[in-house]
This record gives structure tokens, sequence and C-alpha cells, in this order.
């Protein structure tokens, strides 16, 4: 709201119409640019009243991005100037530094990652520069939004928002979602406006402390802020009808009778997350067929945590040499493929061209998966209820260590696997499927951890 941006060269105003989203606005523009003002139309904020009128769908556009149950959305956000948090203010861009941290410390079964990034900064550097930016991150995990049609319904799943002063940030907190400012910059900001003191007040993230821990303790603690809530916009819900009111006014022809709606937000095309990075896992036996499972993307360093590590890679890895190191190797894929030949023939050459895998996992449905163990048994997992909420990618790493710790896979077939992701309980039933036709250990057991 200042003269340069809302007065032409002989000092009219540049718009017909002011759109302003509360009257706390108004005053503002009266002092800072009075020849403006007698332009201000109160219409609200149309982009939020969609966001408000998509509410009911939250689970859906959740599932969209393939969180699943027990699972924490933790959304990434950044506008696009330098001291954004993923500017370029001279070594101190906050998020590409912190993106390895992120991807590795939050587990992966815990916690899903997603990134929104403000379109100016797609168009500034390139699509294929931010990609590659992003491309480690990307492969441990991280969702990249689409910055136009994908961004409002990612806000609308996420249980958490890790952003700055920008718009997305605030819209966050104005729908009550917990908020960590990762970049908080007062310069430039009006210091009467409602967003000065939400930058003021927000909550910080501390890069240099433990991630996890700092947004468990925002979710437990969490409040809404008031002025996000009340400022951003005096007339929830009512913006379609005061904008074609507006314009009909303009054109100088009656409304129509038909009421003035808004398109609402369509659902996203499906995302699930595509982890092709190395997994380290930490597991621990509870006893009575139950495992834990911790699963870290792309660590740079051993995780911290009990229990027995292995090693699980994507098939699809970029690097071979990951392959060859892996105690689990699983892909995603129907159970159809003909490039594959099926589950079972997988799995039977996967143990045969990589000695070391003990244990080989072709997920073949949101919560359903074949595996093949060096032992030669072929066996199908199967979350229960069948809608599973887990990545059945760690029901196999459950598996590999209750086999490798020398436990009895008769016990398992019997009464079942459980497998413990954090808080969250899943339960998998074991088909056995037969012989995959492999018997690669001389002694026709299933192999150890070769991490």
């Amino acid at each position: 709201m200042s003269r340069e941006w809302l007065l032409a060269e002989d000092g009219e105003p540049i718009a017909d119409a002011l759109v302003l989203s509360h009257p706390e606005q108004y005053e503002r523009l009266r002092v800072a640019c009075p020849e403006a003002a007698p332009t201000a139309v109160l219409a609200g904020d149309p982009c939020l009243d969609r966001m408000l009128a998509a509410r009911p769908y939250r689970d859906r556009f959740r599932r969209a991005l393939g969180v699943r149950t027990g699972q924490r959305l933790i959304l990434l956000n950044s506008t696009w100037n330098p001291e954004s948090f993923f500017g370029d203010g001279g070594g101190d861009d906050v998020l590409p530094s912190l993106l390895p941290r992120l991807t590795a410390e939050f587990p992966a079964d815990e916690y899903r990652l997603a990134a929104v990034l403000h379109p100016n900064i797609w168009h500034g550097h390139g699509p294929g520069q931010i990609r590659a930016w992003l491309d480690r991150a990307r492969r441990a995990g991280l969702a990249l939004v689409d910055p136009l049609e994908g961004w409002r319904q990612a806000l609308l799943a996420a249980d958490a928002v890790i952003g700055d002063h920008g718009s997305v940030t605030y819209y966050a907190a104005a729908l009550g979602t917990p908020v960590l400012l990762g970049a908080a910059p007062l310069d430039g900001l009006d210091p009467d406006a409602p967003l000065y003191d939400f930058v003021r007040d927000a909550p910080r993230l501390d890069a240099r402390a433990a991630l996890p821990p700092q947004v468990e303790s925002l979710l437990a603690a969490h409040r809404p802020l008031p002025g996000p809530t009340e400022f951003a916009s005096s007339v929830p819900g009512e913006s379609a009808v005061r904008l074609r009111r507006l314009f009909y006014e303009f054109i100088g022809i009656p409304e129509p009778d038909e009421p003035a709606l808004l398109e609402p937000l369509p659902l996203p095309p499906y995302e699930p997350p595509s982890r092709t990075a190395s997994l380290r896992v930490l597991t621990r036996l509870l006893g009575s067929g139950e495992v834990s499972v911790v699963r870290h993307a792309d660590p740079r360093g051993e995780p911290e945590g009990a229990g027995e590590a292995h090693t699980a890679v994507h098939e699809d890895t970029r690097d071979p040499g990951q392959l060859a190191l892996a105690d689990v190797v699983f892909r995603y894929g129907e159970a159809a493929d003909p490039r594959f030949g099926s589950p079972a023939a997988w799995t039977r050459e996967v143990l045969a061209r990589l000695p070391e895998c003990t244990l080989a996992c072709y997920v073949t449905g949101p919560g359903d998966c074949t595996v093949g163990t060096r032992a030669g048994d072929l066996l199908h997992l199967t979350g229960e209820p069948s809608e599973a909420d887990a990545d059945p990618a760690a029901y196999a790493s459950a598996l590999h260590a209750w086999l490798a710790a020398g436990k009895s896979l008769g016990d398992l077939v019997a009464r079942g696997l459980t497998v413990r992701t954090g808080p969250t309980v899943h339960r998998v039933r074991i088909t056995p499927e037969g012989r995959s036709g492999t018997d690669l250990t001389p002694e026709g057991r299933s192999g150890t951890d070769h991490s």
C-alpha cells in the first residue's frame, strides 16, 4: 500500500477498484495513499473462501498426498524475496540448508513432507533448476506441490506449516494450523499491518536444534493466533457475491439470477511418497510378534535410537552401489505388470542378482506386498484392515528384523505380525504362497543382517 504501486505517473489511481478483505486495510490505505482510498471496495477474499468451503474434504487431500493414518503432514512454504525461507540472501538460505536434515530427521513412516514455493521462485530460477536443487530431498520423499493449483489443498491437509512472512503461511495461521517461522524478517513490513504482528509473535524454528521435537512441541502447545483469523477477511464466505456485484456494476448490466458461487477446489492427483534414496531402518523386537520400525531416508549419519539397524533400498535407486549393500530391496508396481513377470518372479530375480539381500519386497497395493526370503519362502503380507495405514515396505523391514533375530516364521503366520511406527500400531496378516523356487542359503535358513 504505497504510492509507487497504487498511482500512475499522472497521480491517478492505476485501478478502478482496489479490493480489500478487511476494513483495517482501508485505514492504512487512507494514510499511505489517500488518492487511492476512493477506489477501495470491501469484497473479502475468494482464495480464503475456497479453502473454507473445502475444509470437509481435508482427509481426501491428505490421501491424495499419500498421508497415511497416524502420519503428520509438514508443509514447507516460502515466498519469493531474498529474506524468505527459500531466499538468496547471501548465504542465509535456511530451507535449502535444512532440507537434508528435514528428510533425514523426520521418520519416514511418521511424517510426510511437502513444499510449496512461490511461483516467482519457479519463474525466477526455472523449473529445471528448482527440481535440481530439490532433487535429493525429493528422492528422500519430499513432495513438491504445484505452486498454482495444488497449494491450497496441501495447506488444508497440513498438520503444521514451516514458513515465513508470505501469504501462504499467513493463510495457514488464519485457518488455525500450527505455524513455525523459518524466516521472519520485519524489515519492509508495515508496522501497522496485522502481518507485522504475526511475524513478530509467531513461534520461531531453531535451525540449529533437532527438528522433530520442535514440531511436536508446537503441536502439543498450539493455540491458534487470533490476528490472522480475524484480519484475513471480515466477510468470510461473501467474496463471490460481492465481487460479482462489483464486476457487473462496472459492465453496466444486471447481474444474472443464478447465485454467485466460487469454483470448488479440485481433488489433486494421487501422489504417494517416492523414496528412492536408501533407508536406514532401526528395528526392535517387542515380543509377541511385535516389531518397532523407524525408517530414516538418506541420513547423513547413523540415526539415533535403540535397536538393530539394516538398510532398505528401492530398486530404482540412483546409486546401484546401494543395492549391493541392501538387506531389503523393494519396489512398487502392479501385480500383473508383464515387465517383471510376476511378484514371485521379481523376488527370485532380485535375490539371485543381489547376494547380500536377504529379503525382496514387491508392493502391489496400499496395504499389500509379496515378499521373497533368501530361505526360499514366498509370502503375501496384508495390512488389516484392508485399506492399510502403513507403507507395506515397512512391513517387510519388520519381517526382516524378526527373521534376522532367528525367530520362527511359523509363529508369525499363525498369529500375524504387529508393526509399530511411532505411536501407531499396524496389524499384518502373513499368508504363505509356497516356495519362491529359490533356496539361496546352504542351510535353507533366512539370511542375516548385512548392515
